[in-house]
């Protein structure tokens, strides 16, 4: 395993966000009380130094696990910052599934739970999300899956820089002597943020001195559950790729251990084949991982009859895990609606 990369732990270097609406360029920490503070991390490092990513963090709404539970999502095409996506001539129909705005949804979903949001390394054309960094990709991002240990390795040090970066900043806060503020909260939209360069308020203090990221490189010291959408969910498949060879390196085969759950959220992609792992011998090793699998699907991939391979792929990979005894949660969405591009993102809201 390769030593970590340096990585940069000064609070001026974490931008926030605020409640899914615009950024909000303070050096210091925002806290709304409605609203989940959302925490720009950029170009995070991962397995090298010049392998980084952006990342979005929510710190849980509430704190009930005995033990951290981080969720970890990868975005589809057209998904950006919500400033970028409101400026596109064609995605701002989009923005409301802005990369802010599914943080908002996801810590709404999993209240006890971190969120990260990892934002892909390259997006061509403003549109196609390509995840250089997990997966070798065309100019599109469709992926040339392959065994080598790319996407664990990203993954684990992505996530083990992030966790240094975001403890040492809101650890810090709590050391801080005033505070002075400046908000609105008149409308989701709004730029609101309470602007901390000295002391965290009350509620500030409850947040982030019970903040406990945990620890990846110990079995059982945390949980993680990993989400793929649409295009995001070619991370995913690489990892199933590469889990042969991610058991035989002891750190990896403990970050693997911490994985609860994968969820498939309406996967797809440009590449013709290959939207869902359908071979028997890289889904036997899966099953014997006990992770749990959840698939959430829609007409808008998987009954397209310009890409049939997807609802067929799908099928055969539900088939295949549940013939290894892996109980597969797997539903169907909006299945008496047309197939639309709407609902294809509102299976954020149902999954």
């Amino acid at each position: 395993m390769r030593t970590l990369p340096c990585i940069l732990l000064s609070g001026r270097y974490l931008l926030v966000h605020t409640g899914a609406g615009e950024i909000s360029m303070c050096a210091g920490v925002s806290y709304l009380p409605s609203n989940p503070t959302i925490f720009k991390l950029p170009a995070v490092a991962g397995s090298v130094a010049s392998k980084t990513n952006d990342l979005l963090m929510c710190v849980p709404r509430e704190n009930r696990n005995l033990k951290p539970h981080h969720v970890v999502y990868f975005p589809g095409d057209v998904q950006n910052y919500r400033d970028v996506m409101a400026s596109h001539s064609e995605n701002f129909r989009w923005k409301h599934w802005s990369l802010e705005d599914v943080a908002a949804t996801l810590s709404k979903r999993f209240p006890n739970s971190y969120i990260w949001i990892v934002k892909c390394s390259r997006m061509h054309l403003h549109k196609f999300s390509c995840y250089d960094n997990f997966v070798e990709s065309n100019m599109f991002g469709a992926p040339k899956h392959s065994t080598e240990l790319c996407a664990f390795k990203q993954l684990y040090l992505l996530l083990m820089n992030a966790f240094t970066v975001a403890q040492n900043i809101l650890s810090s806060q709590n050391n801080k002597n005033s505070v002075q503020r400046d908000y609105s909260l008149s409308n989701l939209d709004t730029c609101a943020a309470y602007t901390t360069n000295g002391c965290t308020s009350e509620n500030e203090k409850l947040i982030h001195s019970t903040v406990n990221l945990g620890m990846l490189s110990v079995k059982d010291a945390v949980s993680i559950t990993v989400i793929g959408f649409s295009k995001g969910c070619v991370v995913l498949n690489q990892l199933l790729h590469e889990l042969q060879e991610a058991i035989k390196e002891k750190e990896i085969r403990t970050f693997l251990a911490n994985i609860a759950a994968l969820y498939w959220l309406d996967g797809g992609h440009s590449g013709g084949f290959d939207t869902w792992i359908t071979y028997p011998d890289l889904l036997k090793v899966f099953a014997q991982t006990g992770i749990a699998v959840h698939t959430h699907v829609t007409p808008y991939q998987v009954r397209d009859s310009m890409r049939s391979w997807i609802g067929e792929e799908h099928k055969k990979f539900v088939q295949i895990l549940k013939d290894y005894n892996v109980k597969v949660n797997s539903q169907m969405h909006f299945s008496n609606e047309m197939a639309s591009l709407d609902n294809h993102f509102r299976v954020h809201e149902v999954f």
